[in-house]
């Protein structure tokens, strides 16, 4: 281990943005997915974790860093680096299949592809994440960038289909009332049901009920144990298993306006995240789309991108009450709101990037 930080650091914030250039084909991902101390330690931890990785800034192939080990356990926990053939345990070069593990990791997550530990490709390592590796296998086509589990599984209910919901009688939090809860995951719930034909219902019975959801500490039973604050912030299991699980540690809010923390984490925002997965969709290289795999805190991000209800209606089919036309005109006056596009070029990128889904 790193002497300041354990393995669950990794995931730990990064307030630097990313810049997405998605260029990898729709994958498949494994069978479960995986975005408190005082304030004051929060900050003590996240500048330690950041004064551990500044020694990996800017390493190439051939480079001997102390501590780059742990960081090659990073890549193999998510699919990019195999264990060593020859010695028990990884090295602290930088060689050439650490490289190659480097190249793969920048062109999944639509980074710049250097093959070095740019400050971008750092920014990504510490982000909170989901837990599910990223090791992908054959691309379904060049246009679309989002991903399945193995197998492709979806629910089967019949067309329309029904899903019922229930949160757990014993697995929940205090920090948000129950019925700021039941809001939250009605809207996120409401947001797939507009683009697929299935209809959500919550129901009080738990145990039989298909989607099951709850709020834990550490070790759950589930072999995805959390890690604590702005660690993995929540997995899902592919249909048809239907657990969802979020980390009761972080520090869950429904309005940043009266949750302070700089470690907050927007919960309706996780948990349209967490929903793709138990639909069945995994990992977007779309930086901007629900899918994407990490979250930063106090970021609400909670809009269905062309990119997830693609992935979503080549699943189940479209919502007939549904149309690409609405969403790109839903997402052109809220950009042109908080005035992030405008201007003839950005909304013929938008419609050039929807013909490439329609045709695809």
């Amino acid at each position: 281990m790193f002497l300041f930080f354990s393995y669950s650091n990794f995931f730990f914030l990064c307030m630097a943005l990313f810049l997405c250039h998605p260029c990898f084909p729709a994958r498949i991902v494994p069978e479960s997915v995986t975005v408190i101390t005082s304030e004051s330690q929060k900050t003590q931890r996240h500048n330690a974790t950041w004064h551990e990785f500044s020694k990996f800034l800017h390493a190439e192939r051939g480079s001997h860093v102390s501590g780059m080990s742990e960081l090659k356990k990073y890549f193999h926990r998510f699919g990019y680096l195999s264990l060593p053939e020859t010695t028990p345990n990884f090295t602290d070069t930088f060689d050439s299949q650490f490289e190659s593990a480097v190249v793969r990791y920048q062109k999944r997550l639509g980074l710049q592809v250097t093959g070095k530990l740019d400050t971008e490709t750092i920014s990504a390592i510490v982000a909170p994440r989901c837990g599910v590796s990223d090791a992908a296998t054959q691309g379904i086509h060049a246009t679309r960038r989002y991903a399945y589990f193995n197998g492709k599984p979806r629910w089967t209910r019949g067309t329309p289909m029904t899903l019922t919901y229930a949160f757990s009688p014993t697995n929940m939090i205090d920090q948000v009332s129950v019925p700021e809860i039941r809001a939250v995951f009605e809207r996120a719930f409401a947001r797939w049901a507009s683009v697929i034909p299935v209809s959500f219902r919550e129901t009080p019975e738990y145990d039989r009920a298909d989607i099951t959801i709850g709020f834990y500490l550490g070790d759950h039973g589930d072999g995805e144990p959390f890690d604590g604050v702005l660690g993995v912030l929540a997995h899902a299991f592919s249909p048809q298993n239907g657990r969802f699980h979020l980390d009761a540690a972080e520090t869950w809010s429904v309005d940043f306006k009266s949750e302070q923390s700089r470690v907050a984490v927007d919960l309706e925002s996780v948990a349209t995240h967490e929903i793709g997965h138990v639909l069945g969709l995994g990992h977007s290289s779309v930086k901007e789309a629900v899918m994407y795999p990490s979250l930063s805190p106090r970021r609400k991000k909670v809009d269905l991108k062309i990119d997830d209800v693609a992935g979503v209606q080549s699943l189940y089919g479209s919502n007939p009450n549904f149309s690409f036309s609405s969403l790109l005109q839903s997402q052109n006056s809220l950009n042109a709101a908080f005035g992030l596009e405008t201007g003839f070029f950005k909304r013929t990128i938008s419609l050039t990037v929807l013909i490439l889904f329609l045709c695809a």
